[in-house]
């Protein structure tokens, strides 16, 4: 597997690159030779944020974690990622390293378990054409953190969301 480890407005030091490297390396059980660890360390005021993300095959596994430290961070992001492993493993199982769920699992005594959410409320209504000011207006008065609307200037559904920071994020859908 290969690991990069990024920062921003924090100093990672060699000690901590050393720790991430050989713990992220255990989710090697996983995945095959292509597999690909993004570790982004930041400082977010007096907060250390910790992102993990790994890629193999198609597959996208993510953990965020905020903390006091990086040295906890890295524990707690590690086990939101193999809770997603096997969460998914069925399904994705031939993207998987042959017998990686054996039930030996890295970071759990024994098999988590997981309800799955069902669909219990349908929307449907008629996207008209808006700025993204008008959409963030919107987002406000609804009350949600998201809004969904057709972008007057490109012609394409977009998505305007709340960020856990306070700021908005803009996804536009590609068809």
């Amino acid at each position: 597997m290969k690991i990069e480890i990024n920062s921003k407005n924090y100093n990672v030091s060699e000690k901590l690159k050393d720790i991430i490297e050989r713990k992220v390396n255990k989710l090697d059980k996983y995945f095959n030779d292509d597999a690909v660890a993004k570790v982004n360390c930041k400082m977010e005021g007096q907060a250390c944020k910790l992102e993990l993300t790994v890629r193999s095959r198609g597959l996208f596994y993510r953990a965020e974690v905020t903390g006091d430290n990086m040295y906890e961070n890295i524990d707690l992001a590690l086990p939101k990622v193999e809770r997603q492993i096997v969460k998914y493993g069925d399904k994705f199982y031939a993207r998987l390293k042959k017998d990686s769920l054996n039930k030996d699992y890295l970071f759990f005594e024994e098999t988590p378990i997981f309800e799955k959410p069902e669909v219990v409320r349908k929307k449907s209504f008629e996207l008209e054409p808006i700025s993204v000011e008008d959409a963030q207006v919107f987002l406000d008065t609804i009350g949600n953190n998201f809004y969904i609307f057709l972008n007057r200037e490109t012609g394409k559904v977009n998505v305007l969301y709340r960020r856990n920071d306070g700021n908005l994020g803009l996804i536009e859908a590609i068809y």
